[in-house]
């Protein structure tokens, strides 16, 4: 019986969680870098020792209403393809560990939004917990955007 671990976040009201091999680093809010005619979910860059990262907030993304940032909101830095990338959270909770037998697949109960950035749904606690789809998060379009946008400012961002 193998276990999976998973960093655990709230955006809005929902669970998510992501594999904990996937993350890098966890951080406060810091300065991020705006750039102007951007999709509204792509919240700026961010100078991380020398690497510039692009910075995705998460409500934006998953059509919610913006919330400021507070005390709990964290940026959870994720290896994405070759790429670190950053997701404003409104909070991180723990890590857990979740037997594999209790990861299943995405219920149709969900809705389509949700759905669509989704692997899988985990049962922790008579709930779900719904796990977040990395290659999801993007289209190849959204990819090659962020990559062709991080060259253009890289110098920028890094002054």
């Amino acid at each position: 019986m193998a276990i999976k671990q998973f960093i655990q976040f709230y955006v809005g009201d929902e669970v998510y969680v992501i594999g904990l091999t996937e993350i890098y680093q966890i951080l406060k809010p810091q300065e991020i870098f705006k750039v102007p005619n951007t999709p509204p979910f792509i919240e700026g860059f961010l100078n991380l020792r020398g690497k510039v990262l692009t910075v995705f907030n998460l409500r934006e993304r998953f059509n919610m209403p913006i919330r400021e940032i507070d005390s709990d909101t964290r940026i959870l830095i994720i290896n994405y393809k070759d790429m670190l990338l950053g997701f404003i959270v409104d909070s991180v909770t723990e890590i857990i560990r979740v037997p594999e037998e209790e990861i299943v697949d995405v219920p149709d109960m969900l809705d389509n939004v949700n759905r669509r950035y989704l692997a899988n749904v985990a049962k922790v606690d008579e709930k779900l917990v719904l796990i977040l789809d990395l290659d999801k998060i993007l289209t190849p379009d959204e990819e090659s955007q962020v990559v062709d946008m991080v060259k253009q400012h890289k110098e920028d961002v890094l002054k």
